[in-house]
């Protein structure tokens, strides 16, 4: 498929799905997220460097949510225009911060860099959720299962290769990674290049319309968001640190991270294609109930039998994303990035508070504790999943 094919208008009406660009953005996706997985395994020779404490590395990672407050601006704006140099250069934006920051002299320019990524990824992640919806048709819960699990896959890679790098260069050369963000870039950029400003786009609804379902929709969506933040904030952040206390190599804590993601990849790929055809509801409902389940016996297991739990541990907790995704886009398709905005905002501030309760937790009552208690917190999801009203599409 050509780029030309890019420039094909998608309405509601089409259910037509689009592969082709579909993965042109999935692409993209893929490679920002395995840059922005370099933080969680190298996070330990973060502590060690600058003799942190677990409170001041999670604000670290905290402070890559941030610029999420922005997401709705960023959202809204999609709706009317097409911000796609914000998903074209995120992966060269993102992997140029994320690769000097070995060479970063002290904790504040740290910061300052993380914070930079994190305006990067909201620049990315609020258009282009709503970019996959308009182009796959009816069958968005697809669509959003390949983004995520191509950033799953990111994810999963990323450890793999950020640990490599640094036994091969060092934390201060893997700068030499910068070069690959780059060259994902120019490839979108080349598959882009003949989309006009106004392609692809529909008038948006107004905002007053978003209004009335503040408490309906984002109340409920907001104590689900809450109860998952602090589990995926747990195992996806913390736990190459977890493991290294518990006697881990700092090797085997970042491959164990990488096995999480794995399994994360198949859980995206499928649960949002299963949602399609179960419901939404259904499908978080088993999703989250999984998840606790799994992280008590995880925190459990010995021996071998850790490996089969992380995976499936990985599969259920990382699941959902896709969707809660599908989800929002059900529920507003006249405002779907704006919509999108929204929920991204909250999702990202909402895990900026898990992260910094997470650290000092972590420093009053050890990582062991404190994921138990994310596991608790967790099931606040399961009454908040029932009170969600039905989609918009699903009342036509």
């Amino acid at each position: 498929m050509t780029s030309t094919s890019l420039t094909t208008p998608a309405t509601e009406k089409e259910t037509t799905f689009k592969l082709g660009q579909v993965l042109t953005i999935v692409s993209g996706h893929f490679v920002h997220d395995t840059y922005s997985a370099f933080v969680a395994p190298l996070l330990p020779l973060i502590i060690e460097r600058f003799m942190l404490s677990l409170a001041q590395a999670t604000r670290l990672t905290a402070i890559m949510q941030l610029p999420s407050i922005i997401n709705p601006f960023i959202g809204y704006a999609a709706d009317k225009v097409n911000l796609r140099y914000f998903i074209i250069f995120a992966p060269a934006v993102t992997a140029s911060l994320i690769g000097v920051m070995g060479l970063a002299p002290n904790y504040l320019s740290l910061a300052f860099l993380f914070l930079l990524v994190g305006l990067s990824a909201a620049a990315f992640h609020a258009p282009a959720p709503a970019m996959i919806a308009r182009i796959s048709g009816r069958r968005i819960g697809l669509g959003m299962s390949l983004f995520m699990a191509a950033g799953e896959l990111g994810r999963t890679l990323g450890p793999i290769i950020a640990i490599s790098a640094v036994a091969a260069w060092s934390l201060d050369g893997i700068y030499r990674l910068i070069v690959i963000g780059w060259a994902s870039s120019f490839v979108l950029l080349w598959r882009f290049r003949m989309v006009s400003s106004k392609d692809h786009l529909k008038k948006p609804g107004h905002l007053r319309a978003l209004l009335p379902s503040i408490r309906t929709f984002f109340l409920p969506l907001a104590f689900i968001t809450l109860s998952r933040a602090f589990l995926t904030a747990s195992i996806t952040t913390l736990l190459p640190t977890f493991l290294k206390g518990e006697g881990a190599t700092f090797a085997m804590a970042g491959i164990s991270l990488a096995i999480l993601e794995g399994a994360g990849v198949v859980g995206a790929l499928l649960s949002g294609t299963i949602s399609d055809h179960v419901g939404r509801k259904s499908s978080l409902l088993m999703l989250f109930s999984a998840s606790a389940l799994l992280l008590f016996a995880f925190l459990q297991a010995q021996g071998w039998l850790v490996i089969p739990v992380l995976l499936l541990l990985g599969f259920a907790s990382l699941a959902p994303q896709p969707v809660l995704l599908a989800l929002v886009q059900d529920q507003f398709p006249d405002n779907r990035a704006t919509a999108n905005g929204l929920y991204m905002s909250m999702s990202f501030l909402v895990r900026f508070f898990a992260l910094i309760l997470l650290g000092m937790a972590g420093d009053a009552w050890g990582l062991r504790m404190t994921f138990y208690g994310s596991a608790f917190i967790s099931l606040i999801a399961i009454p908040a999943i029932l009170a969600l009203p039905k989609a918009a599409e699903e009342l036509k």
